[in-house]
Order: C-alpha cells, then sequence, then structure tokens
C-alpha cells in the first residue's frame, strides 16, 4: 500500500509495554505491520548482572518487539550513551536503509535525537507531564521532540487544543473503535468463569486501574446499592492495591486479553467510567467509550471533557459526577433496556470512527511529508 510508506521502516519509541493493555499503540502499530517492518521498541529492563542488549521478538502481527535490557545504577549518560549505541545497532543489524521514527514518550529523545529518519511522528495520546511519578524532564524533553517533529497526532480534542500552538502541523486523531469486534457483545455470549457466580445487575469497568480512577465515587455506589455487583476488569498500576474499596459487592477480576472482552462485556447491564477529575484525566480521550457504545451498552461517565463533547452532547453517553447520579441514569437504564433506535443512533456515530479509518488518515499525512522529503533530496 503505498499510503503506508512501504519503502521506509518505522522504529517507534513507547513509554507502554507491547503486551500491556490493547490500546491505541496496538491498534495503529498492527495496521502499519501488515505493510510495511515496525520494530516497536519498549522502555530498558534493568537487571543486577547484565551486557547491554536489545532482545527481538516477532509478534504474530508481523511486528518486532524489541526490548533493551540494561545493567542496573548507570548513570543518566551511561544509560543514554549505551542505548544509542544499541538502536544504531538494530539500524544496522535489520538493514534499515529507510526508515521513520514514532514517538509515544519523549523521553526517548536523548538516545535518538542523532537519528536521521524520512519523517518523524510524535503521538500525543497522553499528557504525560501529569500522570503520578512523571519524569520531571517530560516537558523539557517534549519540547525538543516537537522541535524535531514533522507532524504531531494528537489522542482527542482537548490535547490538540493544548498542543496546536505549539507545532505547524497537529492533527487530532481521537480514540477510535473496532466495531466489529466490540459489537460481539450485543449477541449471546458465554460468561467467563470468573464473572458468571456474579449476581446482576453488574455494572462494569474495563482499563486501567491508577490515580485517574476515582475510587471514592466506586465506594460509595457500592454502599448505596448492595444489590448491585460492580465489576473492575483491569491491572492495578501506580497505586496501592490496600487502597481499593473493599465490599463483597465490588469484584476485581484483574486483566484480560483484548480478544476476551466481548464476552465479559455481553453480560453485563451498565458500564461505568468513574473518572477522578485531576491533572491526569485533564487531557484524556477514553478509547473505552466507542468500545462500550459498541458493545451496546448504556455508558455512564464523569464529566470529562472529551467524553462530555462529543458523547455526552450527543446523547450517548450519561454525565454524573455524583453517585447518586450515577445511580440515577443506572436505574432509568434498568427499565428501558437496550432500545433499537439508541443502537442505529450509536451505530450511524460510529459509522466514520473506526482505527482503519484512522490508520489511513495517518499513513496519508506521513506520506504527504515523506513525498515532499524526497523531492527535496532528488
Amino acid at each position: 500500500m503505498q499510503s503506508a510508506c512501504a519503502d521506509a521502516d518505522l522504529i517507534v519509541f513507547s513509554h507502554l509495554r507491547w503486551d500491556f493493555v490493547f490500546q491505541r499503540p496496538q491498534h495503529l502499530m498492527t495496521r502499519y505491520a501488515t505493510h510495511r517492518r515496525v520494530y516497536f521498541v519498549e522502555e530498558p529492563i534493568y537487571e543486577k548482572a547484565v551486557n547491554p542488549r536489545l532482545d527481538l521478538r516477532l509478534t504474530k502481527e508481523n511486528l518486532t518487539i524489541v526490548v533493551p535490557h540494561l545493567p542496573e545504577n548507570l548513570s543518566y549518560l551511561e544509560k543514554t550513551e549505551i542505548l544509542r549505541s544499541l538502536i544504531d545497532e538494530l539500524i544496522e543489524d535489520e538493514m534499515m536503509e529507510h526508515y521513520s521514527l514514532w514517538y509515544y514518550t519523549p523521553l526517548a529523545i536523548p538516545y535518538s535525537d542523532h537519528l536521521k529518519p524520512k519523517v518523524t511522528i510524535y503521538d500525543c495520546m497522553d499528557e504525560l507531564s501529569k500522570f503520578k511519578g512523571a519524569d520531571p524532564s517530560l516537558e523539557e524533553k517534549e519540547l525538543q521532540l516537537l522541535s524535531k517533529a514533522d507532524l504531531v497526532f494528537t489522542g482527542g480534542q482537548s490535547l490538540y487544543e493544548a498542543k496546536r500552538e505549539r507545532h505547524s502541523r497537529v492533527h487530532a486523531f481521537p480514540s477510535a473503535i473496532d466495531s466489529a469486534h466490540f459489537m460481539k457483545a450485543r449477541t449471546e455470549q458465554p460468561d467467563p468463569v470468573d464473572q458468571k457466580h456474579i449476581p446482576h445487575p453488574r455494572l462494569g469497568f474495563v482499563g486501567v486501574i491508577d490515580e485517574r480512577m476515582n475510587l471514592k465515587l466506586i465506594k460509595e455506589m457500592a454502599q448505596l446499592r448492595p444489590q448491585w455487583q460492580f465489576v473492575m476488569l483491569g491491572p492495578v498500576v501506580k497505586i496501592d492495591p490496600e487502597t481499593l474499596p473493599q465490599l463483597k459487592n465490588i469484584h476485581y477480576l484483574g486483566m484480560k486479553s483484548y480478544s476476551d472482552l466481548p464476552s465479559y462485556l455481553a453480560n453485563w447491564d451498565c458500564a461505568l467510567m468513574p473518572f477522578a477529575k485531576n491533572e491526569a484525566t485533564r487531557y484524556i480521550s477514553p478509547t473505552k467509550t466507542p468500545e462500550y457504545l459498541a458493545a451496546g451498552l448504556p455508558v455512564i461517565s464523569t464529566s470529562i471533557r472529551d467524553v462530555v463533547e462529543p458523547y455526552g452532547k450527543n446523547q450517548l453517553v450519561e454525565i454524573a459526577d455524583t453517585a447518586e447520579g450515577f445511580i440515577q441514569h443506572a436505574e432509568k437504564f434498568f427499565k428501558t433496556g437496550r432500545t433499537p433506535d439508541r443502537l442505529q443512533k450509536i451505530d450511524r456515530f460510529l459509522k466514520n470512527l473506526s482505527w482503519d479509518e484512522t490508520w489511513r488518515h495517518m499513513a496519508s499525512l506521513e506520506l504527504d511529508i515523506y513525498g515532499k522529503m524526497r523531492g527535496v533530496l532528488e
């Protein structure tokens, strides 16, 4: 496919591990990998006694995961120099004559700013500097990345508005959807073993459970409606598991594979997005919003800006910021059920919000830059 710049490999620098939650990087890079070589470079793993190396693993999606292994207790300069050398070796060993760079993390800039890519892309899916435990140098390194990037993509409208004055080519690409996958949840699916014993009604959440979650809100809902069951799917990250509310009607089932999600969602009565209102959620555009909707579930969210607009304003998602508000909307849903009119409205909205279309648009923007660069060189 010409629009994928098939003659240029793609090196991706990510703060997320490929085998973590299946989200934006995985959706996009699996599509790129069908047309070009993709190398997904993760953050280093540090070990006590190890010679610096890169471990390469080819996935079933024909994408190569690259994991640096470094010894512990390196200085910042030592780590940077070793990583620069390892990336150079990767390019030489894999015989990359032409390549583009794709960044999810500005922290990769110190060990990649010497490279000579055809195109440099910064896909800003989150405002990482606002997350708990963020590297204090993130904002400075992002400025360096913005100065080198040919294209900047953002994970939502709020991020677009925050970045558009900082670069001449910023494009908003909100969370998209693999509709066919999640629409499986609209038909009867076997109830997973670890969920089938849980009574109804079930109100569920799927995603990373971290500082973005309003744990107080979940606890209050569970206390106000002890007969309702709250199902929480996903890994607990950056917060102490001991701080999670522990009630008989809150069920933490852990991380699930992407392929299994429709079976869980098909057996819920309502989907929740109980996000806290803090710096970490100020710019988020949750992937789960269109996923819940494609599954046919009624959805209730706190007033996250990129959920209110467009989902709340289009009456696809109910908005509330209190336990009482969530309960009121849920009780209304339980009475009305899933109406055909609502599903048709959802499908019309999601029609042009596919990962395939997002990828094609991104690829065409890269091709345009790539073509201009080649024209200048020729």
